[in-house]
């Protein structure tokens, strides 16, 4: 016998209701000759302390009952959350079909009419518990896939950098929303032995399992590459930054491009370096959202726009640096497009000129600066579910 047959047949708790003690005796011997575990109910009431205290598998229940009908007391098992799904069929004369009908539109499962027919009873009786079954296996499974995305979501918020560097003169800022359980953004901040503190935004494209797959890859690769030594004696600050970020980038991709190039996933990226001394910062921005840079006393002084595609697309794709250098009381903010594509309950975005005019406004802190950002995005979005990931990095030079 397979598991699935064994399934079908296993012995299933029903329980039957019916004010007529013979319809009650009659129902429970049969269907304890099917193998099933049978307790019975006089009237909708009893019926109803049993089902909110047992756990129940199948209720026959009968149309006409003093006390509480059939009518009442389905609409009381269907409108709790916790027994809304136990299936019931209705027990019914054939005079009491329109009765019948109504009972289906309430949320029975069939009906069985009288007198019993036994090949009837076990088809429906077994068709009732088939469906349930399913539900239960449906239900499970969805219980599990909750459980292994909220692992997921732990071991994400695990990739992200637990605290941000502490550099003398400088602030560091960050946020995170994942759109679902898991996302596809990704942030990090960390410095190098040689005291240049690197920073990385990315958004890969898609949502859920796969892009958070695809994020742990992104991240883990720049930071392993990031750390290289490039240059040598001679070479000047802005040139090894440079250097440092064009190679973690290029790596990133040619990786990403020659050894996953099937799954067509692939990630806008913005990778900066900054040299604490001079404020420098070189960077690499594969197909972003430009990141704004404000000035110290409000206002947006420049934006970074794309110095090449998004990465991962193609292996060796030609990848150029750009570099600024941060005053004192300047500020470099790096978002994704969920930021500036979030929408109204309207279906209106929020859009880049309200994005620049809160970042423009001035703040006195980075951190203060990405609080009012993402306070805006959700006052827009007017409690309507986030349609896409939405991640913020900023570096402050201090005054």
């Amino acid at each position: 016998m397979t598991a699935a047959t064994t399934e079908l047949t296993a012995a299933a708790r029903i329980l039957v209701v019916d004010d007529v003690e013979a319809n009650r005796d009659l129902l429970a011997r049969r269907l304890q000759r099917q193998g099933h575990v049978v307790e019975m109910a006089e009237n909708g009431q009893e019926a109803l302390d049993k089902v909110r205290v047992g756990a129940w598998d199948l209720v026959l229940l009968d149309v006409m009952m003093p006390v509480l009908d059939g009518i009442g007391a389905l609409t009381a098992i269907k409108d709790n959350t916790a027994t809304r799904h136990i299936p019931v069929i209705m027990i019914s004369a054939n005079t009491e079909m329109e009765t019948v009908v109504k009972c289906i539109e309430l949320g029975a499962d069939d009906y069985l009419p009288k007198p019993f027919d036994p090949v009837l009873l076990r088809a429906r009786v077994g068709a009732s518990l088939e469906k349930k079954r399913l539900r239960d296996r449906e239900q499970a499974r969805a219980k599990r896939m909750e459980k292994d995305l909220e692992v997921g979501a732990r071991i994400q918020r695990d990739f992200l950098p637990e605290c941000l560097p502490a550099v003398p003169g400088y602030e560091f800022a960050a946020r995170f929303e994942p759109a679902r359980e898991v996302g596809g953004d990704f942030y990090d901040a960390f410095r190098l032995s040689d005291g240049a503190v690197v920073m990385v935004l990315g958004d890969v494209c898609d949502k859920g399992v796969g892009a958070a797959l695809f994020m742990a890859l992104f991240r883990s690769l720049i930071r392993a590459v990031s750390g290289s030594q490039l240059g040598g004696e001679g070479v000047d600050t802005t040139r090894a930054l440079e250097s440092r970020v064009l190679h973690a980038v290029t790596v990133t991709n040619d990786y990403i491009a020659n050894t996953h190039g099937r799954t067509n996933m692939f990630a806008t990226l913005f990778v900066g370096a900054l040299d604490p001394g001079s404020g420098t910062v070189a960077y690499v921005n594969g197909g972003h959202e430009p990141p704004r840079v404000l000035g110290a006393g409000g206002g947006i002084r420049a934006l970074l726009p794309p110095t090449g595609p998004a990465v991962g697309m193609l292996p060796e794709i030609p990848f150029s640096t750009g570099h600024l250098v941060l005053a004192p009381g300047e500020t470099l903010v790096v978002l994704t497009d969920g930021v500036t594509e979030s929408r109204a309950p309207s279906g209106r975005l929020l859009g880049d000129d309200a994005t620049d005019a809160l970042l423009a406004a001035p703040g006195d802190s980075g951190d203060t600066l990405l609080q009012r950002l993402l306070d805006a995005v959700h006052t827009h979005a007017d409690g309507e579910a986030a349609a896409d990931d939405v991640t913020l990095l900023a570096v402050r030079r201090l005054p």
